[in-house]
């Protein structure tokens, strides 16, 4: 029988090498009541835990590398933002095209949009630079250098995001800690807490940090946002009115809606083009949409036949390519009415381009010329076939056209011609241009005869003496007079006046085509830089005379000393001026040409002083021809300086519409070949 009367147990706890150990001193008994693991000290190895700071150090270095990756994506992301596809251009407009109710909505919406863009543009920051201007003085014979400060504005790529430059430090410092940390927390609960809630903290303030620095940089992007949101709604404008025009304009390509579909993507994709290869605010003429709506047109063509070679060979499928068909048919319908969509809308509102395909242009051009050549070889063989006249006296113009002026009027008159639609108006152009006058003159001349007379005076006597006297006889002369009338004094007066506008347009933008005729360079580099190089002298001596002269223009910006010099009333396309006067300040008459292809090659070539690219013993003052569209025909010239053995350095007028020095690689496929001086 149980004692009810037992006493309860005596309870102790004490701190031990194994944790808290409870101990029943009644009962002698003890446990351990932490959780704290036994420690063996017997030196036997203990089983150990995972170690994990290793792959922590890991994700340490991987979540600072994702930071940085996240930063520059943000800033590619603002740069894009900012940066519109393409630049707008402001609509020109008739008086006729304002005055119609039809599209008055629609231009002053243009309009509008235009004047936004503008004053956003104006709104960017700019920022003052030092630049380096060359004028050329014409009284001292030489460039000078002058400083100034130029307004630009300031590029995107200028607003930084703000950081430290220690930052990139600190983040590597600051992960080493980390790690260190990581290393020894799992010795100590308390240490691994604190060091967990150490990092959220740490990683909320480097979030608030970075969205503080994207807030900064968006709101410094914010003009050039809104200038790119300006452009947009500008092409955006535009086209609408392009579109607009040319359905008032031509109603029967809009009958349907597919057709108004097609018509409306092909004026988006043809203006868009427009302005990406234009310069200077230009858009592309009317004969690239021409050109390609007939390359699409042809296409759609192919296309068709071989449709019609499916349904043939599955007689299955009739119904399903019928319905192709139709709709290629609609297609093409749509595609055949650009041409005249564009002469009549886009060509008509942004009328600054020769709308004739260039093959046509310079067809028209090389016909031209052939008469100007017919005509020296008439002048050349006047004493042949005018034999028997005592002396020839001549009087000849220059026999040369500003190219321009021609495509000009023929453009304005015409819109879009062929060699053979202005054939005969070439023959009657010229005819007015060049005046050939030939006068037969006779004058009374005197020359002195010796004859014998003998006579007898009163006594008889005979006496013989020698008599001069003055005989008059006729000289005959033929008198070869030629007057070149330019082109741009009486081509106007054969236009309406709304076709002298377009002319004046035309002939001020050179058609948007400035080296289609030959004669210049579009680079606007600035010139090179001479310093350093070591010009290696070849078998021909060359003339330094000429090169000096040449280097000495540089920074001349327009050319009027020289095309002036040469015989033109206004500005074209002077390289071969440049070159010719060059030459001429050297005391070489010859040679003297205006036109690269159809004079200086020439004149170059019939002499035996030709070298094709590749040509090993080029001279200083040697011409230098260039084929820029690789088209066989030359459309620049400039002089050679010399040759290091690699690159070829040279002086170009017309480079970009200045005097610059320039170097190409001998081996540059644009470089036609060299007119060769005989200086020895």
């Amino acid at each position: 029988m149980n004692n009810p009367l037992k006493p309860r147990d005596k309870i102790t706890q004490k701190m031990s090498r194994d944790g808290l150990v409870e101990t029943n001193e009644t009962q002698q008994t003890s446990r351990n009541i932490s959780s704290r693991e036994s420690e063996d000290f017997t030196g036997k190895p203990t089983p150990q835990t995972p170690d994990t700071s290793a792959a922590e150090r890991v994700f340490e270095h991987l979540e600072a590398g994702h930071d940085r990756i996240t930063e520059r994506r943000d800033a590619k992301k603002f740069n894009r933002e900012m940066q519109a596809g393409t630049k707008a251009s402001r609509l020109q407009f008739t008086t006729e095209e304002r005055a119609d109710p039809a599209l008055s909505s629609y231009l002053k919406k243009s309009e509008k949009a235009a004047d936004k863009l503008a004053q956003a543009k104006a709104d960017l920051p700019k920022s003052k630079k030092l630049t380096k201007q060359r004028i050329y003085d014409e009284a001292a014979g030489k460039a000078k250098t002058k400083l100034r400060f130029e307004e630009v504005e300031k590029t995107p790529d200028s607003v930084k995001a703000v950081s430290s430059p220690a930052s990139f430090a600190a983040k590597e410092l600051g992960v080493a800690v980390h790690n260190k940390i990581h290393s020894v927390e799992k010795e100590n609960v308390g240490v691994e807490s604190a060091h967990k809630t150490e990092k959220a903290a740490e990683r909320l303030s480097h979030y608030s940090s970075r969205a503080i620095r994207q807030g900064y940089r968006r709101h410094k992007l914010k003009p050039y946002r809104a200038a790119a949101k300006a452009e947009k709604a500008a092409i955006k404008a535009n086209t609408e009115y392009l579109y607009q025009k040319a359905a008032l304009s031509n109603p029967q390509y809009f009958s349907n809606p597919v057709s108004r579909f097609w018509q409306k993507q092909q004026i988006k994709r043809q203006y868009a083009k427009a302005l990406r290869t234009g310069t200077a605010g230009s858009v592309n003429t009317a004969a690239g949409a021409i050109k390609k709506s007939r390359k699409a047109a042809r296409k759609a063509k192919k296309e068709t036949k071989k449709t019609i070679g499916f349904i043939a060979r599955h007689p299955v499928g009739v119904a399903i390519a019928v319905l192709f068909l139709v709709f290629s048919i609609v297609m093409l319908s749509g595609l055949s009415s650009c041409s005249s969509m564009f002469t009549g809308g886009l060509n008509g509102i942004l009328g600054t381009s020769y709308t004739s395909e260039d093959a046509d242009l310079v067809a028209v051009e090389r016909h031209y010329e052939g008469l100007e050549k017919n005509l020296q070889t008439k002048i050349d063989r006047i004493e042949q076939d005018y034999p028997g006249y005592d002396e020839y006296r001549y009087e000849l113009d220059e026999i040369i056209h500003n190219p321009h002026a021609l495509a000009a009027y023929l453009t304005a008159k015409y819109q879009s011609y062929t060699l053979s639609e202005v054939r005969s108006e070439l023959s009657e152009i010229f005819e007015q241009q060049y005046t050939l006058t030939l006068t037969r003159e006779v004058e009374v001349r005197y020359r002195e005869e010796t004859h014998t007379e003998t006579y007898t005076d009163e006594n008889g006597n005979t006496y013989t003496e020698t008599v001069t006297e003055q005989v008059p006889y006729n000289y005959h002369i033929l008198n070869v007079k030629l007057k070149n009338t330019q082109l741009s004094s009486f081509l106007p007066d054969k236009l309406s006046a709304e076709q002298k506008k377009m002319y004046a347009v035309y002939l001020e933008t050179s058609g948007n085509k400035p080296y289609i005729f030959g004669g210049g360079s579009p680079d606007t580099s600035p010139s090179t830089d001479l310093s350093g190089v070591h010009f290696v002298g070849g078998k021909r001596p060359g003339n330094s005379n000429v090169v000096n002269i040449a280097k000495r223009q540089e920074g001349n910006v327009g050319g009027y000393p020289y095309w002036s010099w040469y015989g033109f009333n206004g500005r074209v396309a002077w390289c071969a001026c440049f070159v010719s006067w060059c030459y001429h300040e050297a005391g070489l008459s010859e040679p003297r040409f205006a036109g690269c292809q159809s004079q200086g090659v020439p004149w170059f070539q019939s002499r035996g002083q030709w070298g094709a690219r590749g040509y090993k013993n080029i001279a200083p003052g040697d011409s230098i021809f260039f084929d820029w569209d690789l088209d066989g025909s030359a459309d620049h010239v400039g002089i050679v300086i010399g040759t290091d053995g690699s690159r070829v350095y040279t002086v170009e007028g017309n480079s970009g519409d200045a005097c610059k020095i320039k170097s190409y690689s001998l081996s540059y496929e644009c470089i036609k070949g060299y007119g060769l001086m005989n200086w020895d």
